[in-house]
């Protein structure tokens, strides 16, 4: 399954020749957005030889029009470690463009990831990188052979880790976004047998350490995890290592792993830049049950404990309530009558899921590609969060077709496949769990009764004041850090720089008092929203800059920004402040936010030729205004400020 990206269907037998067309689109530079019809194309199960094709897209998709790139998201990847990884650049790059990702690798040479993360003037070091992979292996870290005491085990474990924060603490500052870290999987040959778990000094025991000491550095948020380990004991590691590919040209792994392992990457690169999916919209009949409900009844559909079907369809339910428990959002997508599709959720005492587990209930006879852009517009997301589970090829057919940003795995015959294809397709990956993360699900099903309210209202500022919010405005402390790097690194449309730091990075600047970061909740009727919105400003003697302000596209029409512009205009004039200077920097998708400063009463100062403009506010002009909710404010106290 995973070898074999089960998950996605099979490459049309017109491959190389739709590469070849967009190609001579791209060069044609007269294309709108070909992200549409890429995204199209690069979701299948590809090889290695094919994806190296779809890299040589993606190299000329980077240097495209402006119009051709639309949508997709840029990526300069720095890629380090041990053994030969040539194979494996090309893979990732045409992976990326199954999740709108155009990544350009800069390669390490062969085994001098230490010496050339040391040296300034290196060719990585000067690459201006977003994000950086290190890409460890236990025969180069020493963990190949075992140690004969403890002693010399624990010694070993921490000298290969040591190099790792080497190589990471040296490359930092010459990456502006994040760094990834690959587990290490163990060798397939045991030494002591079973014993090795339990022998320190073997090399399997000493990999796990390593591997524990990784995931606790991930744990802390300065770096990321890609659990490499984890896919090569999915796949078997005596499939994984094949040690005559080690000995010919120092391959890590079997050459015909390199498109998972390309995936795995792909995906997670994807999650730290806000593309992973947030909703699983749910088929009915013969995906959550087995049978029709309109024709065979309560009674007759396939259910429950005591047959191996109908256990396989709970698992499905299972999976999906624990999906919800992580935060992604349910919904429902089914051709049927309303009242019959929703009788099993209310009166099935085998259910699972409950009418409240679903955020968007679209039961009736529409196609299932618009019930979808109907479900993205109820939860105010993009169709490209969306995973559709269906069991009928035609309209897993049909969505592809109509809507290529959708993901919609490929399901086997068996139902009891259904969750283990659904689980490694990734297509929720994670990099990092908060809190908010955990509440997505529950935050965005009362979005979608807020729409529906709103949509039962004529008076606009009525609905406002009738929510009872309440915008809560506070510094980014340890408590908010995670989600604050969080949202840094994954908002991207109401985001008016789109500047990256990392959790290590947001400690720093919210200890540094000549920076302002505050990070603001709100909450009203039908629930706490969590942190909605970033701020983060460089205070000047006479003015502060506004060097980061990102907002949840949930909570857009609310008038949170006007409540953070009183917090601004207040706090800097307290400071001695004179006026606000906000920039736009355009990206592909932030244009929404173009005028942002503009609506707020700024005053345009310059407009460069890409786009970018620079905005000032007067604070001696400045009247706070008057909002509908209610704004707790304890962000406010003096700070000194720069000369």
């Amino acid at each position: 399954m995973l070898t074999s990206l089960d998950w996605l269907p099979k490459p049309t037998e017109d491959f190389r020749s739709r590469v070849k067309a967009l190609r001579s689109a791209v060069l044609a530079r007269e294309a709108g957005s070909l992200l549409e019809p890429t995204v199209a194309l690069a979701t299948a199960a590809l090889d290695e030889s094919q994806l190296a094709v779809l890299a040589r897209l993606a190299a000329d998709l980077a240097g495209a029009s402006a119009g051709a790139r639309q949508g997709f998201s840029s990526v300069r990847l720095g890629l380090v470690g041990d053994g030969t990884l040539s194979l494996v650049a090309p893979a990732i790059c045409g992976s990326g463009l199954r999740h709108g990702l155009l990544i350009e690798v800069v390669e390490g040479e062969y085994n001098s990831a230490v010496g050339e993360s040391s040296d300034p003037d290196s060719r990585l070091r000067r690459a201006g990188l977003e994000m950086l992979l290190i890409a460890p292996d236990a025969r180069i870290l020493g963990l190949d052979r075992a140690a004969l005491s403890p002693e010399e085990a624990g010694q070993k474990v921490a000298s290969a880790f040591a190099r790792l924060e080497i190589i990471a603490r040296n490359m930092r500052p010459a990456v502006s976004g994040s760094v990834f870290v690959q587990t290490v999987p163990p060798q397939f040959e045991p030494l002591f047998g079973s014993f090795d778990r339990v022998e320190a000094g073997s090399p399997f025991a000493m990999v796990e350490a390593l591997n524990g000491r990784i995931a606790a550095w991930a744990g802390s948020g300065e770096v990321v995890l890609i659990d490499t380990a984890r896919l090569a004991a999915s796949v078997g590691l005596e499939r994984w290592d094949e040690p005559r590919h080690w000995h010919a040209s120092k391959l890590p792994f079997a050459p015909d792993l390199i498109p998972a392992h390309a995936d795995v990457i792909a995906r997670a690169i994807a999650s730290a830049r806000g593309r992973a999916k947030k909703c699983l919209v749910l088929d009915l009949d013969n995906t959550l049950w087995g049978g029709v409900i309109g024709d065979d009844g309560l009674a007759g559909i396939d259910l429950g404990q005591g047959s191996a079907s109908g256990e396989a369809f709970l698992a499905v339910q299972r999976l999906a309530l624990e999906l919800r428990g992580r935060g992604v959002v349910l919904a429902v997508c089914s051709k049927n009558d309303d009242a019959v599709a929703r009788s099993p959720f209310r009166e099935h005492p085998d259910m699972l899921l409950k009418e409240e587990h679903i955020a968007v209930f679209q039961a009736n006879w529409t196609d299932k590609a618009s019930n979808l852009r109907a479900i993205a517009k109820a939860l105010n997301i993009g169709v490209d969060a969306l995973v559709l589970l269906d069991d009928n090829p035609a309209e897993r057919l049909q969505v592809r077709s109509e809507l290529p940003l959708v993901g919609v795995p490929e399901l086997p015959e068996d139902p009891a496949l259904y969750p283990r294809i659904l689980a490694a397709a990734g297509y929720f990956e994670a990099v990092g769990v908060s809190r908010e993360d955990r509440d997505r699900a529950a935050y965005y099903q009362a979005n979608a009764e807020r729409a529906a309210a709103l949509a039962a209202s004529s008076d606009m500022l009525g609905y406002l004041r009738s929510l009872d919010m309440t915008c809560k405005i506070g510094r980014i402390d340890a408590l908010s850090r995670a989600r604050s790097a969080q949202l840094i690194n994954k908002s991207n449309q109401f985001n008016l720089t789109t500047r990256r730091y990392t959790e290590a990075e947001v400690a720093t600047i919210e200890a540094d008092p000549h920076r302002h970061a505050i990070q603001v909740r709100l909450i009203d009727r039908f629930g706490d929203n969590g942190i909605i919105s970033i701020v983060i400003a460089d205070k000047r003697r006479d003015e502060w800059e506004i060097d980061t302000w990102l907002m949840s596209c949930r909570v857009l029409g609310r008038r949170v920004e006007e409540a953070i512009l009183n917090h601004l205009a207040d706090a800097a004039r307290e400071a001695g402040a004179l006026a606000l200077v906000g920039r736009y920097l355009p990206t592909a998708k932030n244009a929404m936010v173009a005028d942002h400063y503009g609506k707020l009463g700024f005053t345009l100062l310059e407009t460069r030729a890409d786009g970018a403009s620079v905005w000032r506010l007067e604070l001696e002009h400045y009247a706070p205004a008057e909002l509908p909710m209610t704004v707790a404010d304890t962000a406010r106290t003096p700070q000194p400020v720069e000369a």
